[in-house]
């Protein structure tokens, strides 16, 4: 026979075999000794934790002629059989490929035959998220109420996307992903039965890298054996192997940023790269290095939480106390953005530079979080004696936000426009609403009830009258700041230039010792001097 892959060779057999999900396998054989065995079960969880391996164990124990505390015996003919996968009692179904109506259909057909030899007719139905909305509705009465004989197990990755009718007809168990050290101290036990040597380092780095699977970390195994058959796999190479970076590059790489040394840092990245080591996963793990670092720098007896060798750890401490914590933090945050932006990037190295300049020099960043390092910057250069050039310090203070907006502001105050004609002023009323949405709150709050009227036969007056009904109003028709807003949101808006006049509908004046109130349209005909025909925007454009 042919060579079999660790993780198909190494298939937990007993529930004692299962590790890393101690709280689910206490339960199913409980069940199983109290003959409290439910009808149906959904198991949830990531890749690689054992969903599938404890549904066909499961499917054993139900079955098993002789069971030990509740474990198959792994002895008897219905194991075997199970086992050996001849067995008539254990339908294993792949929704992925089999998600109709009709294939459930059959299964609905077939539940009314009892088992010819065994108590249980067991179906796993693996990524079961993968079934229509038809399937799922045709299961859904078979899975309430099945015969007494039949039991079904769901296995899935995404239960969000499984019907809630469907997953209150479950008993629902939730896959740990498995710890670093469950995974280490399986794979250092195989590798004794296989004999194979292996250094302790580097078991620990792939049980890192499977990321809460063991199937993935036999796999990764498998192919780190492959790679230096018959000699010991050591940490160096596990690391060739996987296209990871060691501590040591990280080390060094970080300490040429700090240095602002972008020289050094590019000549780094270059290595890494004739070296074939994959950028993804660089990127990937020097995060996780400056995230190590970030906890090594703010907190006290970390050791645990780390997980890393002493060698590495006494590292990384001396690497933290030549950083601050808000630079970690914001590396951290350029670096977890390139992750994002790297999955489908062609130009992956590009894009790393891009980060490794940003890093160098803050000041190549506007983010508010690169102050602090930019303050830094100018302070040292003047303990040093440099004296720092006005177009520089120009540069640093423009990338302030509040003078960066009074910078655009008055760029826009600049450009000349055209005088705006009736048929401009039309327009600026019919699109009243996303003028005003571009205002200040308080402004757009006021300007929201106001009236807005324009002189519809003087070709000539640019003047819009804006009309307010409240005392919230008033304000604004005494201080200019609101009036010159909404003139340059209009210049932006249409390209022409428009005065606009603020008024309050019910301003009083005093004649012959009263007040008497004085009607708009009669204020607006006054400022204009002439005989006038005043459009508002509650009559027909």
């Amino acid at each position: 026979m042919g060579y079999t892959a660790l993780y198909r060779k190494f298939r937990p057999h007993t529930f004692e075999d299962v590790k890393g999900q101690d709280h689910i396998v206490t339960t199913l054989k409980n069940q199983i000794k109290a003959n409290r065995v439910g009808h149906a079960y959904l198991f949830c969880g990531t890749r690689g934790t054992g969903k599938t391996t404890i549904a066909k164990i499961f499917a054993k124990a139900v079955n098993c002629l002789h069971p030990v505390n509740g474990s198959p015996c792994n002895e008897c003919e219905m194991c075997k059989s199970i086992s050996a996968g001849t067995s008539m009692n254990v339908i294993e179904i792949d929704a992925a490929s089999n998600n109709g109506v009709d294939n459930i259909r059959e299964i609905n057909d077939e539940v009314s035959y009892s088992p010819t030899e065994g108590k249980f007719k067991v179906y796993i139905i693996d990524e079961v998220h993968m079934l229509s909305i038809g399937a799922f509705n045709a299961l859904l009465k078979t899975l309430e109420e099945p015969p007494a004989y039949v039991i079904f197990v769901l296995a899935t990755t995404e239960a969000h996307k499984i019907p809630i009718t469907i997953l209150s007809r479950c008993q629902r168990y939730d896959f740990k992903r498995i710890s670093i050290e469950t995974i280490s101290d399986r794979l250092m036990e195989l590798m004794e039965e296989e004999k194979v040597e292996v250094e302790e380092r580097g078991i620990k780095y792939i049980a890192k890298k499977a990321d809460g699977s063991m199937r993935d970390a036999l796999s990764l195994l498998d192919q780190c054996i492959a790679f230096y058959l018959g000699e010991t796999l050591t940490y160096e190479h596990v690391l060739e192997v996987l296209g990871a970076v060691e501590v040591e590059v990280f080390s060094a790489l970080l300490n040429e940023i700090i240095s602002k040394n972008l020289v050094g840092a590019i000549h780094r990245l270059e290595d890494l790269v004739m070296q074939g080591r994959e950028l993804g996963q660089f990127v990937l793990d020097f995060t996780w290095h400056m995230r190590n670092l970030l906890l090594v720098k703010t907190s006290d007896n970390i050791e645990d939480v780390l997980d890393v060798s002493s060698d590495n750890l006494r590292l990384l401490k001396e690497d933290a106390s030549h950083i601050e914590a808000h630079t970690l933090m914001r590396f951290i945050r350029i670096f977890s953005e390139l992750s994002n932006q790297i999955k489908y990037a062609s130009q992956k190295r590009i894009l790393i530079e891009i980060a490794l300049i940003k890093l160098c020099q803050p000041s190549m960043e506007n983010q508010e979080d690169t102050i602090l390092d930019r303050i830094k910057a100018i302070e040292e250069q003047l303990e040093k004696g440099v004296v720092v050039s006005q177009e520089t310090a120009v540069h640093n203070k423009a990338t302030d936000f509040g003078n960066r907006v009074q910078k655009v502001e008055e760029e826009e105050v600049n450009v000349h426009y055209d005088k705006a004609a009736p048929e401009d002023l039309k327009e600026v009323m019919a699109h009243w609403k996303s003028i005003i949405s571009e205002a200040n709150p308080r402004l757009k709050v006021v300007l929201s009830s106001a009236q807005v009227r324009y002189n519809a036969k003087d070709e000539k007056d640019n003047r819009l009258f804006v009309v307010f009904h409240d005392f919230l109003g008033e304000p604004y028709t005494k201080e200019p700041e609101g009036k010159e807003e909404l003139e340059r949101i209009i210049a932006k808006k249409i390209g022409k230039q428009v005065e606009v006049n603020m008024i309050l509908s019910n301003d009083q004046t005093a004649q012959d010792g009263r007040l008497v109130k004085i009607n708009v349209d009669d204020v607006i005909r006054n400022q204009i001097h002439m005989d006038v025909e005043v459009v508002d925007d509650e009559e027909e454009l």
